[in-house]
């Protein structure tokens, strides 16, 4: 065994003693005093090993990804691999999803009280709803809005209230928009990596972003789709700051970058990711200008409806302070939400981070490894700064995705990748099969 292999496994091995001192300490911190709040902590979920009609298609999924992802990748053409791509890890999401059944995995995920769904009636008047949204923020607030809607600015309620508008109602639908839009995350994330690093490490991470154990995740939590949005706006970034119909994908850029920071307060912390993008582009201002214009659409357009972003954001985070977030300890969150993006981004991932950190020290600036390093550490910075913000303790499996998934690329820096892709999936399949996970 060669050392680099060696040091990646001592790497993971350090990972997995991260998740079982989360899992110890936090069942002790729990039991004590309950100020958890998850009942399997560092994870929201119960334990309850359990097969579904899921079962064997991840299975067959899996083992499909394994034997023949990473020799696919290498050949199929660039537009066939990204359309594979979607397709290999939107069976994956699926079968993952439908383990717990269709009901209990899918169609009832985003009903629940904590929900979207249940206030769809209540934007009726869509821009009566607007003005009066930060009226219903604080948990003593008259008919106040679910954690949920009180969390997220209103275009994540919004989606909803849209997809019903237009006969796609009720929660089958919203669950199969969230692992459709979702799984598409993979895709924006490659056509990145390949502007900014070459085509080469874009196919060697192909496979990872399809088996990545986040999945579980994506089918079916709004964050999925979050993170979609979110990863198509770096996408068409990095296209544009390296001369691909600058004007046009620019202004794509901007404009779901504005729909980003509606979908999300924390998503904000982009802006991290996106000043890598434009750190390793070409330099140029045109780019940045149609960034700039198409950003502004969304927020113009929501604080002409009557919604004010900022004073929604402070409501929130006195809300947040008055339930569970005032409650959940931050000496135990700041460092088990990291046991959490373990599990949800899996060991060769941190393999991966070991040995980008590797290949910053010591590669040239200029050479496509060192930006893909640079990529990826840009969202592993904004995942650190969501971690000591102290407002994302706990659920950060699923609040994290649209931050984990650049995290996925370092992947295409290890040897061995069917081992590693092995390990990705037996970790993801155990997560569903042994745990009833909040999403």
């Amino acid at each position: 065994m060669n050392r680099d292999l060696l040091r990646d496994l001592y790497a993971a091995a350090a990972a997995a003693l991260l998740v079982v001192a989360a899992v110890v300490v936090g069942a002790a911190v729990e039991h004590r005093d309950g100020t958890l709040r998850v009942n399997w902590p560092p994870l929201l979920a119960d334990w309850d090993p359990h097969v579904g009609p899921g079962t064997p298609a991840a299975v067959v999924v899996a083992a499909l990804v394994v034997a023949y992802g990473p020799s696919s990748a290498a050949r199929l053409p660039w537009r066939r691999l990204l359309l594979a791509t979607w397709a290999a890890g939107a069976a994956w999401t699926w079968s993952l999803a439908l383990i717990d059944g269709w009901y209990r995995g899918v169609a009832e995920q985003l009903t629940t009280r904590n929900e979207y769904l249940p206030v769809v009636d209540r934007f009726q008047d869509i821009p009566a709803a607007l003005r009066d949204f930060t009226g219903h923020i604080l948990i003593d607030s008259p008919d106040n809005w679910p954690a949920h809607v009180a969390g997220h600015p209103p275009g994540a309620t919004l989606t909803f209230v849209l997809l019903d508008r237009i006969g796609l109602g009720g929660g089958g639908w919203a669950g199969t928009w969230c692992i459709t839009v979702g799984t598409t995350a993979a895709v924006a994330v490659l056509v990145a990596v390949r502007a900014l690093a070459g085509e080469a490490l874009a196919r060697r991470a192909a496979p990872f972003l399809v088996l990545a154990p986040a999945a579980v995740w994506v089918g079916t939590s709004a964050d999925g789709y979050f993170a979609a949005v979110a990863a198509w706006a770096v996408a068409l970034l990095a296209l544009a700051v390296t001369g691909h119909r600058p004007a046009w994908t620019g202004a794509a850029s901007g404009l779901l970058l504005g729909l980003t920071v509606y979908l999300s307060y924390g998503l904000t912390l982009l802006a991290l990711i996106v000043a890598a993008v434009l750190l390793l582009g070409s330099r140029r201002l045109r780019p940045v200008l149609f960034l700039a214009a198409g950003f502004a659409v969304v927020p113009v357009a929501f604080t002409v409806a009557g919604f004010d972003w900022w004073e929604a954001y402070r409501l929130l985070v006195r809300r947040y302070n008055e339930g569970a977030g005032g409650v959940r300890p931050y000496a135990y969150w700041v460092w088990a939400n990291l046991a959490c993006t373990v599990v949800m981004t899996g060991p060769a991932t941190v393999a991966g981070l070991r040995r980008t950190g590797v290949t910053l020290a010591g590669e040239r600036r200029t050479r496509p490894a060192f930006r893909l390093g640079l990529l990826v550490c840009a969202a592993l910075l904004a995942l650190l700064t969501a971690d000591l913000s102290g407002m994302s303790k706990a659920e950060t499996e699923r609040i994290w995705l649209p931050f984990a998934v650049w995290l996925l690329p370092a992947c295409a820096f290890l040897t061995r990748p069917r081992a590693w892709l092995t390990a990705q999936a037996v970790l993801a399949l155990l997560v569903n099969h042994l745990l009833r996970t909040g999403w």
